[in-house]
């Protein structure tokens, strides 16, 4: 149990150290780091961030981010543009090049035909001085008092700190440019992520023979074979112009047969709830849902602006196409 608590110790120390990391690094940052965002803003082509090491794993993170929250940006790794992919780089490009140290051979040996490209050059590094950062239009400093190894060799604190700039910037852009749900769920349609932000409840409502209408004027019994035959669990009251006027749901007859001893002779008209839940069919599914648990339901009912009929969406469609 001792070392459990050794080990508990550990962690917590290395999350609280790069936690005063981060917090250094939201300290140090200062106008380089906005001339960075109005670079990439104004930017008529697209971003490429590079990196070497733990820094291209970070790099590729960043540039994820940016391209899914509105800036156009791919990740090249430095030795691979050395062999032909710089020509991925054009002009009016953004180039990020991340380095702890700013001395990577892999990116100082691009340097030279980066400058020959009509290109703005953003570096993050921890040393001003450094040969990337000396070379840069913009350089911004991500330093950190130590890393998270006890032994101060592995890259822990300082690319932490380096990814959460990054991530920074691509938020900072994204409130720039007012991004909004719409715009990164184009970004992201596959997944329950891209369904909850896209899905519209005219996209998986039942219609037309798949729903159960009935009159107000027939009687609970044929109205009952009518819900049996569609299997919702509910019996849409419509006039004969398709105008809604109620619903009759399985617990409502059940209901019916508690309170009245025989029900021959009774229309629906006589028990049906004259005012259902409605939505429209331009609502998000997720909004349709968000309904149904307030009002703790399973189906709503979807009509037009006039209150005509013109479809119903049931938790089950929710559950089917995994907005639920």
């Amino acid at each position: 149990m001792e070392q459990h608590e050794q080990y508990l110790d550990w962690a917590r120390e290395v999350l609280r150290t790069e936690s005063a990391c981060l917090n250094e690094a939201a300290e140090s940052l200062d106008q380089y780091f906005v001339h960075a965002a109005q670079a990439v803003l104004a930017c008529k082509g697209r971003v490429v961030v590079t990196g070497v090491g733990k820094s291209g794993h970070i790099s590729r993170k960043i540039a994820s981010t940016l391209a899914s929250t509105g800036t156009p940006a791919f990740f090249v790794h430095p030795a691979e543009a050395a062999h032909g992919d710089l020509g991925m780089i054009a002009d009016g490009d953004v180039v990020i090049a991340i380095s702890h140290s700013g001395e990577s051979d892999e990116l100082t040996a691009l340097l030279p035909a980066l400058k020959r490209k009509k290109i703005t050059l953003i570096s993050i590094t921890s040393r001003p001085t450094s040969t990337l950062a000396r070379t840069a239009d913009i350089h911004i400093k991500v330093a950190v008092s130590r890393e998270a190894c006890p032994l101060g060799l592995a890259p822990t604190s300082s690319t932490t700190a380096a990814l959460a700039v990054g991530d920074a910037l691509a938020v900072v852009l994204l409130r720039a440019r007012a991004f909004t749900p719409d715009d990164f769920a184009l970004s992201h349609p596959a997944g329950s992520l891209g369904k909850r932000l896209l899905l519209r409840v005219g996209d998986i409502m039942r219609k037309d023979d798949a729903l159960p209408v009935a009159h107000a004027d027939i009687s609970i019994r044929d109205g009952i074979l009518i819900m049996s035959k569609k299997g919702l669990g509910i019996l849409i009251i419509v006039d004969e112009n398709q105008r809604l006027e109620g619903i009759f749901t399985d617990g409502d007859l059940r209901r019916v047969f508690e309170k009245y001893d025989k029900v021959t002779g009774m229309t629906l008209g006589e028990v049906m709830h004259p005012n259902p839940q409605t939505i429209s069919t331009d609502k998000l599914a997720t909004e349709a849902l968000k309904q149904m648990e307030d009002r703790h339901i399973s189906s709503l009912l979807v009509t037009d602006g006039e209150e005509h009929l013109i479809g119903v969406v049931t938790m089950l469609d929710l559950l089917n196409a995994r907005i639920a």
